[in-house]
């Protein structure tokens, strides 16, 4: 009689798990996801949904002008042609940034993905991760400082060639560029440098061992297989570059005007919110064609 109860006892305790009810798949990930989504739905699609109605508007809306729902603000672009052309000089800043990031990220992401081992690896990543820790205004202020007309860049210059003249482009877009590819570098090697370690060093080695040079290697092997972290790396930075303004501002001076002005002086000067709203959306737009045109090219860089 004991033995029975016993032998019942362990087939109950071994049947309990087994039989605990478990909840659907779907109930833990819509649980893990609520927060996240629900934070989005706040802080991002509320606020862009807000914007998205004010850019209909005829007028701000704290403001005592009476309210129409029109389309005259979306006529900006036709009504003002100077926008066309600052719109045009948004997007080669972009452009340009973005490709120095590119070329330069992707290579120092190289050395620190085949060339470095252990605490000196750490060290440079801490390095690249800098810029990160210090205010972006003072990133942008201290190029100023270097740029500027004797500046650091000319004093180095005038100790190595005295009579030489100024070499310092500030208020240029050069200056621009230069300030925005240091704030979104770190973007693109760490990137890149993630997709460069996936690969696997026995690839390298065989191409090495059948002769292939340095360069074939860089092109026909890691440039493809790291072509999702490139896509990634220029994804992050092209969009808000074209929209960024204090850059442009600090850096650029008079040529510094932007679409990331233009949309900063229309909320923050001109107190034009409608105006505002809507040449966000329509860079927006901009953004989501040029992404669209070349959405091929992309999805097979992502599968390479």
């Amino acid at each position: 009689m004991q033995n029975n109860e016993l032998t019942v006892a362990s087939v109950r305790g071994l049947e309990g798990p087994r039989s605990r009810r478990q909840l659907p798949s779907w109930v833990a990930t819509t649980a893990l996801l609520m927060p996240t989504y629900g934070w989005l739905t706040l802080a991002v699609f509320l606020p862009l949904l807000t914007m998205l109605v004010f850019s209909f508007m005829s007028a701000t809306p704290m403001g005592n002008a009476p309210i129409v729902f029109t389309l005259k603000q979306y006529r900006a672009f036709i009504d003002q042609p100077y926008l066309l052309r600052i719109g045009l000089t948004s997007l080669m800043i972009g452009f340009w940034t973005t490709l120095l990031c590119a070329v330069l990220g992707f290579l120092a992401a190289v050395a620190l993905a085949r060339s470095t081992f252990g605490k000196a690896r750490e060290a440079l990543l801490i390095l690249i991760l800098l810029p990160f820790w210090t205010n972006g205004l003072v990133r942008v202020f201290s190029w100023t400082m270097v740029l500027r007309e004797n500046g650091f860049l000319d004093s180095v210059l005038h100790m190595i060639a005295p009579d030489a003249g100024s070499i310092g482009f500030l208020y240029t877009r050069y200056a621009i560029v230069m300030g925005l590819v240091h704030g979104y570098l770190p973007y693109m090697i760490l990137t890149c440098y993630i997709a460069l370690v996936t690969i696997d060093d026995a690839i390298i080695e065989a191409a090495a061992s059948l002769g292939a040079r340095w360069w074939t290697i860089l092109f026909r092997i890691l440039v493809p297989m790291a072509a999702p972290g490139l896509i990634s790396g220029a994804v992050l930075i092209f969009i808000p570059v074209i929209g960024s303004f204090m850059e442009p501002r600090i850096l650029g001076g008079r040529v510094g005007v932007t679409m990331g002005t233009v949309i900063e002086d229309q909320f923050t000067q001109a107190f034009n919110w409608p105006l505002g709203a809507s040449l966000s959306f329509t860079l927006l737009a901009v953004v989501l064609a040029i992404f669209a045109t070349f959405s091929s090219v992309l999805r097979r860089g992502t599968t390479a």
